[in-house]
């Protein structure tokens, strides 16, 4: 189910049925442009506010779009013969946001549907989940860990809506590794035994010594990861694993880096503790999630080697999971004290800093999307954060160069972009509270030229 067919469909030269779609027509949302918005190949937006990064908003600018890319920058009152014009009524347009770390099949199930739901039903939810995302105006995802093939490929043909998506595939685990989900019962592991359930589905590999490694490293990249995710440490939710814990052999997460290398891409690893940072460094490693437990050392490591520091607001808050449990708990109240300390060390040392939420088997939190991404106003200017939700998070997913799977710039609104476009009722210089209410607050959304809402 979970196998991206599409190399098959090339090369026995079927045209899929889905890319006879339009996203505009497939999709459900209510909402969309006009007729003529909407099968226009050129749309000028008018009457505008441009926020383009800055701290001021521009208002002597249109923009021209022509198959679903930006065309150009123009002056405010330029006419374009042709152009199906869309008057903004002086809204606010900004870029489409982008979430570094988005679980795009697992965050609206619970776990224990992961583990014993029917795979049919945990994609039709994850279909759901993708509109959802979209119509908070996230327009593309890094998804870091997950059976996401299938639902991209249907987004990409235009059969159901949601976000461009960057899969990983499976997050790649040693045995008793933050990726491990398996029970008791199936210890040791043996050849006779089938794989575990979330093996089968795709959410994880488990993978233990360099051969291994190399070879899951390798499946996921046939399947048409834009990236790898490896697991190089503990982490707060899971059973086994302990928050310090390091995990992987340097000489096995190079073997991923290696294969990523070799495939023009990069690897990701989860990892919080300086131990288990600076090992993924040395082996190559170009992105860390999360950190939150790094020293002075590590962060000053990360910027000499130009790594990424994609950092979650992990706070303990009233948007972080509830655990029954106080080990967990407690672990969770470790990383939110660290929470801050590594934003500060973000700042200081100029890392290059993403953003992404990381909401994983939490269907009740996955509306938050956007407020988590607001709540970083309380270590950055507004413009800034933004800035790291466009912009910056675009680069890193441009990390995967070759098997970028969207070529073009995203996260920009400049000539030659993608056309990922937000109509806002707001002003992101000064406060990021519209994302908290996206229902009512983005008037338009539009994806690589094509209207999935319009409310104005």
């Amino acid at each position: 189910m979970m196998l991206d067919l599409s190399r098959r469909d090339v090369y026995s030269g079927i045209k899929p049925k889905g890319a006879q779609l339009s996203a505009v027509r497939a999709s459900s949302a209510s909402g969309q442009g006009t007729k003529a918005e909407s099968s226009a190949n050129t749309l000028l937006l008018k009457n505008l506010r441009l926020f383009n990064g800055s701290a001021v908003l521009d208002d002597n600018v249109c923009i021209l779009i022509k198959d679903g890319v930006i065309d150009s920058l123009l002056p405010a009152n330029t006419e374009v013969e042709g152009a199906v014009v869309i008057d903004c009524g002086r809204r606010v347009v900004m870029p489409g946001l982008i979430d570094a770390h988005w679980h795009t099949t697992l965050a609206g199930i619970t776990q224990l549907d992961a583990m014993s739901a029917d795979p049919g039903y945990i994609h039709l939810v994850a279909a759901r989940e993708a509109e959802s995302t979209l119509m908070r105006g996230f327009t593309t995802v890094r998804d870091p860990g997950g059976p996401s093939f299938a639902l991209k490929r249907a987004i990409d043909e235009g059969v159901i809506a949601g976000p461009r998506i960057y899969p990983s595939g499976a997050m790649i685990s040693q045995t008793s590794g933050h990726g491990d989900f398996r029970m008791r019962s199936e210890i040791p592991r043996s050849s006779l035994r089938p794989l575990s359930v979330t093996e089968q589905l795709g959410a994880a590999a488990i993978a233990d010594g360099d051969a291994e490694v190399l070879r899951r490293a390798r499946e996921q990249l046939m399947l048409g990861a834009s990236q790898l995710k490896l697991m190089a440490g503990g982490g707060v939710a899971s059973t086994y694993d302990h928050l310090d814990s390091t995990q992987f052999m340097e000489s096995e997460l190079r073997m991923a880096v290696e294969a990523a290398a070799d495939w023009g891409t990069y690897v990701m690893v989860h990892a919080y503790t300086p131990r288990s940072i600076q090992r993924a460094i040395r082996a190559g490693v170009k992105s860390i999630e999360h950190g939150q437990l790094a020293d002075e050392e590590t962060a000053r490591m990360m910027a000499d080697n130009d790594i990424w520091w994609s950092l979650q607001p992990f706070l303990q808050d009233e948007d972080a999971n509830v655990y029954p449990d106080p080990v967990r708990r407690e672990r969770q109240r470790v990383v939110a004290e660290g929470t801050a300390r590594a934003y500060e060390f973000a700042q200081r040392f100029n890392i290059k800093t993403a953003w992404g939420t990381d909401v994983l088997f939490n269907p009740q939190k996955t509306s938050t999307q956007g407020r988590q991404l607001a709540k970083l106003t309380r270590f950055y200017a507004a413009h800034d954060v933004v800035n790291m939700a466009t912009k910056m998070n675009g680069e890193l997913l441009g990390l995967s160069g070759a098997r970028n799977p969207y070529p073009g710039k995203i996260g920009r609104i400049e000539a030659g972009a993608l056309a990922d476009l937000l109509v806002v009722e707001g002003d992101p210089t000064v406060s990021l509270g519209f994302l908290e209410a996206p229902d009512a607050t983005l008037s338009m959304i539009m994806k690589g030229g094509k209207i999935y809402k319009k409310n104005f």
